[in-house]
């Protein structure tokens, strides 16, 4: 039996890890609920406004 041929051991997650793939999966759910409620839209709108007032349009 060779070393590609013998069973890898079961990983666990450890405390960081674990805490890691928390905030992992946070984020992602945070980011859908912000999609989904519309914020790109009025952050795009925002810095449209930001931008033409620092030019002296807005």
């Amino acid at each position: 039996m060779t070393a590609k041929d013998a069973p890898r051991p079961h990983r666990r997650l450890t405390g960081k890890h674990l805490v890691t793939a928390a905030i992992f999966v946070v984020s992602v759910g945070l980011i859908a609920v912000g999609i989904s409620v519309g914020e790109p839209a009025e952050v795009l709108q925002k810095a449209v406004n930001i931008c033409l007032e620092c030019i002296g349009i807005g």
